[in-house]
């Protein structure tokens, strides 16, 4: 964990309670950075590898209103949502104060060319390299060879791994001891958003606390199971927990 920062314990997980700033990039420790939300908590139930990479991970962002909702009607603590996308912005930011190095693992060429782009744009002192892998759902012993090979010969200061969850999550924790950066984070939808092949709803929706709702209404076949099958079950978890019927 880190020193002198704020963790809640929601639901049988570690979450972040604290500001973006809190953290740092540094080369005395690797951090790993996952989010949960309530889909990812339903989906962990029956996911026994992708719920240890999250409970795992050294840092997770609570990408949820469902999320920040638990921490205050069980534990009456204060948890802040933090957008996958706003962890991003973020640590760009903070590469480009220093120079330094990120590289993308995910997506298709199209999309990694378009953030390529935007990058330059955008933090002109940021390097970046990045890397398409094959579209399928596990990758093969020589084809992980490749992609950790590749990470490791540019040696980032962030690694963004972006193939959805829980691919993405499980990915990273089975490969985290192989390669070498400083921070390594999933991120699944956000290579859309910042390549803008996928529109983010807009700071209107951000800030009612209903980017899920704007999500929904943009991506109906995609997210019609996290918001009618995913939240209800999570709801029904919730009030368990506040009952005392789970710990």
């Amino acid at each position: 964990m880190i020193n002198n920062t704020n963790f809640v314990r929601v639901m049988g997980y570690h979450v972040f309670a604290d500001k973006l700033s809190k953290i740092k990039i540094s080369s005395d420790i690797k951090l790993i950075i996952n989010t949960i939300n309530p889909h990812s908590y339903i989906t962990a139930k029956n996911d026994n590898l992708f719920k240890q990479s999250l409970q795992d991970s050294n840092i997770l962002i609570p990408d949820g209103s469902g999320i920040v909702l638990a921490a205050k009607q069980i534990y009456k603590s204060s948890v802040k949502k933090i957008a996958g996308a706003d962890l991003h912005f973020y640590l760009l930011q903070e590469l480009n104060k220093n120079k330094g190095k990120v590289f993308y693992m995910g997506a298709s060429m199209e999309t990694l060319e378009k953030i390529t782009k935007r990058i330059k744009s955008e933090f002109p002192n940021i390097v970046m390299d990045c890397y398409s892998p094959p579209f399928k759902e596990k990758f093969t012993d020589e084809e992980n060879k490749i992609i950790t090979d590749k990470i490791n010969k540019f040696r980032p200061d962030i690694l963004f791994v972006g193939m959805t969850a829980p691919k993405q999550e499980k990915w990273l924790f089975e490969h985290k001891d192989k390669l070498d950066f400083k921070i390594a984070s999933s991120i699944g939808a956000v290579f859309d958003f910042y390549a803008g092949t996928v529109e983010r709803p807009g700071q209107f929706w951000i800030d009612m606390q209903l980017e899920w709702l704007g999500r929904l209404l943009k991506e109906p076949r995609r997210m019609w199971k996290r918001n009618f099958v995913s939240t209800p079950l999570f709801l029904l978890d919730m009030f368990l927990y506040k009952a005392g019927c789970k710990r």
